[in-house]
């Protein structure tokens, strides 16, 4: 299995920023994609950024877009938020696609259990 733990969550002011990571360990072959999402209450889960493996091609949801940057060493990825406004307080979640196995498998989906980000105005 892969487990997946974030940190760096935290109660911050209205431009300010703060850098989460997320660890995989377990006894998996390979990572693959790995991402953070944002979920807010009564909202459901978005993705905000993502970054392959092979190449660490980035992706971002336009709302974070200039502000937030995502990076990765090996099997631990990061989410540096800059610039945080009231509106991206939220639940983050990381995320991971893996393999258990060699050969020919397809990857399976993982989660971490969140962790919270809080910004005042």
């Amino acid at each position: 299995q892969v487990q997946l733990e974030e940190s760096g969550g935290g109660l911050v002011q209205s431009g300010e920023g703060l850098k989460l990571s997320c660890v995989a360990s377990g006894n998996f072959f390979r990572i693959y994609t790995m991402a953070w999402y944002q979920q807010t209450p009564g909202k459901g889960r978005n993705l905000i950024a993502n970054i392959t493996n092979a190449d660490t091609v980035t992706n971002y949801a336009g709302t974070v877009k200039g502000r937030f940057t995502i990076s990765r060493d090996k099997n631990t990825v990061f989410l540096q938020m800059n610039n945080l406004q009231p509106d991206d307080t939220a639940v983050y979640f990381c995320n991971a696609w893996a393999t258990l196995t060699a050969g020919f498998v397809l990857p399976k989906e993982y989660w971490g259990r969140g962790t919270q980000v809080t910004v005042s105005s």
